[in-house]
């Protein structure tokens, strides 16, 4: 069941959304627009919606900081000097709010001279200058937020760990030879992410054979593990070669479904927006028609832009996505 999945929000002063809506989501869910629309904000708010158990200071602001190094990092500072960093943060996004069917949060921020008050829904929240850094760093493991960037050894160590937690090695070997029928298994080897190939009958490391695989695996490895849960996914093109996107998508519809979890991916690519339709709909390789992995309305693709100033959103059923891309219309922003 998909109860627990995401199908509306509200933001208000985050990044760029002053005053957004959305609604219609589904259970994959891709995010287009063009350059600095918000594609990654957007989804952001959406992971902060989901993330937060219950609505709780230090919860929120140790999610929000967490996302924010994402992109900048700040694990080089400690104690006062980090929380300084984190209150920087937060005075740029005063009066934040986002709000589903399930969840609220409002955020404010009072300054004096000894503390930094966080108003959370109308709560004064204190947060001392003194916490120590292990707290926003060490204790938090990010296994549903896959990053742009090249996936560093600690992500994928930090997921192949709960791979391993939950029995599912064998599952995802599975997957990987569907992707490559080359790799047999992937295996942590001397601190190192490796693969054993058939055609030399030996563990290779992963970084000899383009970073692509290892986003890949991260990608498939952690659908796995967040069962019942969900998926965000920054520019899920990168480092994927175009001719591999549609093998790609084809194994995220099918075990999203299988293990219930709600996806949101964001891209520029054209390429990957075609692979999407082509997964659902033909035999990855045959290119034959088949039957449809997701329902119509399990497949959403959310199109950014700007009208009057502000973001706002087209939200096309995989129909309608497939119509547009048969017409060759453009939809990755307007």
């Amino acid at each position: 069941m998909s109860e627990h999945f995401i199908r509306e929000i509200e933001i208000k002063n985050f990044k760029c959304f002053n005053d957004f809506k959305a609604d219609g989501f589904g259970r994959v869910n891709l995010i287009g627009g063009k350059n600095n629309v918000g594609k990654t904000a957007f989804m952001e708010a959406i992971f902060l919606a989901s993330d937060i158990k219950s609505i709780d200071s230090i919860d929120f602001i140790n999610s929000f900081f967490v996302i924010e190094t994402l992109r900048e990092v700040l694990k080089s500072y400690s104690g006062e000097m980090l929380v300084l960093e984190i209150i920087k943060v937060f005075e740029k996004y005063q009066n934040i709010e986002i709000k589903t069917k399930d969840f609220y949060i409002h955020l404010e921020i009072q300054k004096d001279m000894l503390q930094d008050k966080f108003l959370i829904n109308g709560k004064d929240s204190r947060v001392s200058r003194k916490l120590s850094n292990d707290f926003f760093i060490n204790s938090y493991e990010l296994w549903n937020f896959i990053p742009s960037y090249i996936i560093g050894n600690k992500l994928i160590f930090s997921i192949f760990n709960q791979i391993k937690k939950q029995r599912k090695k064998t599952q995802l070997n599975n997957i990987l030879k569907q992707f490559d029928n080359n790799i047999l298994e992937f295996e942590i080897i001397d601190n190192q992410p490796q693969v054993f190939l058939d055609s030399s009958q030996k563990f290779q490391n992963i970084l000899e054979l383009g970073h692509g695989l290892k986003r890949y695996i991260v990608i498939i490895a952690s659908i796995l593990i967040n069962r019942d849960g969900f998926l965000f996914l920054d520019e899920i093109e990168n480092g994927i070669h175009h001719s591999q996107l549609d093998k790609l998508w084809n194994i995220i519809l099918t075990i999203s479904k299988e293990q219930n979890v709600q996806v949101f991916a964001t891209t520029h690519s054209e390429e990957c927006i075609k692979a999407l339709v082509t997964a659902n709909k033909e035999d990855v390789k045959t290119y034959q028609p088949k039957e449809p992995i997701l329902e119509n309305n399990e497949i959403k693709f959310i199109e950014l832009g700007i009208v009057d100033g502000k973001v706002d959103s087209i939200i096309f059923d995989f129909k309608e996505l497939e119509n547009e891309v048969e017409q060759n219309m453009e939809i990755r922003g307007w």
